[in-house]
């Protein structure tokens, strides 16, 4: 089943850092935006970040802005999520997903990852 890979999450105390990668097998980022979402319990999914084909447009939800950097490696079929004084409340399973489009407005994914574990301790 095609479907990203991310990886980097784990257990950091609140204002900490953790550096987030969504690797694509089988398929490629290259052509497309992508972009990063989180869902904590009990929580609707919510959008944080993301990146059109070629890096040159990014684009932040209001809750991370400032604080969290979206950015990618096309030769490496990879794209990352700096995340940066972070809070307890933002505990959550953290996915990436491609767009269907090479632009962040289509608001429209594919490819989802199974998501990776964070946790923000206070």
């Amino acid at each position: 089943q095609l479907k990203p890979v991310e990886s980097g999450g784990g257990l950091v105390q609140s204002g900490g850092s953790l550096r987030l990668s969504c690797a694509a097998s089988g398929f490629t980022f290259n052509y497309y935006a992508s972009g990063w979402f989180r869902q904590a319990p009990g929580k609707e999914r919510e959008g944080l970040s993301c990146i059109n084909l070629d890096g040159g447009i990014t684009n932040y939800a209001d809750s991370v802005k400032g604080r969290f950097t979206i950015s990618r490696d096309n030769a490496k079929n990879t794209v990352y999520l700096q995340m940066d004084s972070l809070k307890p409340e933002e505990t959550a399973v953290y996915y990436c997903a491609r767009s269907r489009s090479s632009f962040c407005s289509t608001r429209s994914y594919d490819y989802w990852g199974q998501g990776t574990q964070v946790t923000v301790s206070s």
